[in-house]
């Protein structure tokens, strides 16, 4: 693939953990185990290809009203994976990132999340972008309201707000926005995940599960994205 043609930012819909691991027969906890493990995997193979910004879709807002056991195992295996993989990051270059409203997130999470991304803050190499706690509906909803509070502190007026001055109140300002969106699981639909930043994305879904995406399937989404052509609303060259 010619790497002009690859997605410099793609972002995942991590979906399929409970399914797959029902379809084995194993409990769900078992499947955000072995989804946990992707990660990694995913990252490095992003990497080496040199799409520079990942963001995964970790754990939405929605997720809270799952079962109480199921919450405790994600939140306890976020730490886990902190812990083992920050000294990797460091080695790897790669800058972590959390987005989404972490009031919810355990104290212990919290803490570990600000260890690891102060840490890494410094590494250009890679951005990793978990989405944890997060909804898209709910970034637009802060968003909103921070800038309502500037126009009422008087620090920019109403006739600043534009699209270029909003994106500078969302979770992700400073990063360009997704060039790349994929759905594992099947499903079709975008389960509130930026829905700002998404607009113009190029979408593909596989019905393979997550914990089951692999380097072949990454590769095959790859080259599909790779033999598209970006219009955004305009209309093809000739």
């Amino acid at each position: 693939m010619n790497q002009d043609k690859l997605p410099l930012h793609v972002a995942i819909i991590m979906d399929g953990n409970g399914r797959w691991a029902i379809s084995k027969g194993l409990p769900r906890i078992e499947g955000h185990r072995v989804g946990m493990d992707k990660i990694k995997q995913i990252t490095d193979i992003c990497s080496k290809r040199g799409i520079r910004i990942l963001t995964l879709y970790a754990f939405s807002n929605q997720n809270w009203h799952r079962p109480v056991q199921e919450v405790d195992f994600l939140m306890s295996r976020f730490e886990r994976y902190l812990d083992r993989e920050e000294e990797d990051l460091g080695k790897k270059k790669i800058q972590l990132r959390v987005i989404g409203r972490r009031d919810n997130l355990p104290s212990s999470l919290k803490e570990r999340i600000e260890r690891v991304t102060f840490n890494t803050r410094n590494n250009q190499d890679f951005i990793l972008n978990l989405a944890i706690s997060y909804g898209g509906q709910e970034e637009i909803v802060d968003a909103v309201r921070a800038i309502s509070f500037a126009v009422k502190k008087g620090t920019i007026s109403f006739s600043d707000i534009n699209k270029e001055l909003f994106k500078r109140y969302l979770y992700t300002p400073d990063l360009p926005y997704p060039d790349f969106l994929i759905r594992t699981g099947g499903e079709f639909r975008v389960s509130n995940f930026l829905l700002w930043q998404i607009a113009y994305t190029e979408i593909w879904i596989t019905p393979v599960c997550w914990p089951g995406f692999n380097e072949e399937h990454f590769l095959e989404a790859l080259r599909d994205y790779a033999g598209r052509e970006r219009k955004f609303g305009r209309i093809r060259e000739e």
